[in-house]
């Protein structure tokens, strides 16, 4: 289920998010190349460059050797040292070219994004990644919450769910879902908002959403072809 993916699962989540970073780990560097990484992580002077690596070691569960194979390929890929919402629609594309996956990049860049300044930056990419690889299963609902919730006004609306449930079946394709009527992302959602929302008052909370996951297991299931997508 959501909570305990398969190793496949998460491979493929790894694979994807990686997909930032083609040179990372298939390629070694001499000694020198990596003290050089190490020195400018270390620095930490220039704007975009990551934090101190002791910090961000501390805020991620990643290992420092770990941090600078990421750091590396992340710099080759983005010297800007910040990756923008076209890049995230490009990764998308290829791996769903027989979708639309541009509206859902779009919310999973959002979800990166985490001070909304239309860049994810070193940082960013890590605190997200080290949640969805790594993270408990409390993080790992927070963080989809956070994806669910557009305007991130705390709350998930009917109409939240709707959207990203459409992106993910505009993506998957039809090749995917080819028995689906035009309607299922709708009829998906009725059920699991009834579910969710607990006082039905049209908003789903973080507490209900959490406890809604953890406790139905239809849900869980559900929820898994959202791990599937990232």
């Amino acid at each position: 289920g959501f909570l305990y993916a398969q190793n496949s699962t998460k491979r493929s989540i790894k694979e994807r998010l990686l997909k930032l970073l083609p040179c990372s780990a298939a390629k070694t560097s001499s000694p020198a190349i990596q003290n050089s990484v190490e020195d400018e992580l270390e620095m930490a002077t220039v704007r975009h460059r990551p934090e101190a690596l002791e910090l961000l070691e501390a805020q991620s569960k990643f290992t420092k050797k770990e941090l600078q194979i990421l750091y590396r390929g992340f710099k080759n890929e983005c010297p800007s040292g910040v990756v923008n919402e076209e890049t995230f629609k490009e990764i998308y594309s290829q791996f769903f070219p027989q979708g639309d996956s541009t509206t859902y990049a779009h919310f999973l860049f959002n979800a990166f994004d985490t001070d909304h300044n239309g860049a994810v930056s070193f940082e960013d990419f890590i605190k997200g990644l080290s949640i969805l690889l790594r993270g408990t299963v409390q993080e790992k609902l927070n963080w989809a919450f956070n994806l669910y919730d557009i305007n991130k006004d705390g709350y998930i609306t009917k109409e939240e769910m709707l959207d990203i449930m459409k992106a993910i079946y505009d993506m998957m394709g039809k090749c995917t879902y080819p028995v689906l009527k035009e309607d299922a992302p709708r009829q998906h959602v009725e059920t699991f908002f009834q579910k969710m929302d607990k006082n039905k008052d049209g908003v789903v909370t973080i507490d209900e959403f959490i406890e809604s996951c953890q406790k139905d297991e239809n849900i869980m299931r559900s929820m898994q072809l959202f791990e599937n997508v990232i």
